[in-house]
């Protein structure tokens, strides 16, 4: 493959073999690294089944909308597990791509958001991507010491019991927090 996808942004001419891996240190650059790979393999296979105007990104959301129905921004992050403003970036995308509706919700702070007839005409093409990456992720599994997503899981643990910045203060960087 050599094309630009123009829908996604990614540059399929690049391949992960073209590119150098990150320094083992920098691990935010090393995690997104993984993620742009991850999502630039997927975007691809969304060009080719001719999903244009769709990104990986969009599927967590599509798929919680068609399981509860219309649901507010701040209950989609939830729901998806992203944050508020991570949520209503994708909504944007989402409604720029004719996938999803807004509307007021019971207040001005809340907006609803409701897939469109184009987002429904998509599902069978996004389920069967959404099957097929999930059976390539347990074969890649496989080929790896531990589980991918159960080693990022233990990850957010150990993160969730002690954050990373206190590990790093423990280092003797910062002087003891007042």
């Amino acid at each position: 493959m050599s094309a630009v996808l123009p829908a996604t942004g990614y540059n399929s001419a690049v391949t992960l073999a073209d590119v150098t891996a990150p320094d083992r240190d920098a691990l935010g650059t090393l995690l997104r690294h993984v993620l742009d790979t991850l999502d630039a393999d997927v975007a691809a296979v969304h060009a080719r089944l001719g999903l244009t105007d769709y990104r990986p990104r969009y599927s967590p959301v599509l798929r919680v909308l068609v399981a509860d129905g219309p649901l507010p921004i701040r209950d989609l992050a939830t729901r998806v597990g992203v944050t508020h403003s991570a949520a209503s970036q994708t909504v944007a995308g989402m409604r720029h791509a004719g996938l999803v509706t807004l509307t007021p919700g019971a207040d001005a702070r809340h907006r609803i958001v409701t897939l469109t007839d184009r987002a429904r005409a998509l599902l069978p093409a996004v389920e069967a991507e959404w099957a097929a990456t999930a059976a390539a992720v347990r074969r890649l599994d496989t080929e790896l010491p531990v589980p991918l997503a159960d080693e990022l899981y233990a990850v957010l643990d150990a993160l969730r019991r002690r954050p990373l910045r206190e590990r790093i203060a423990d280092t003797g960087l910062l002087p003891p927090a007042r």
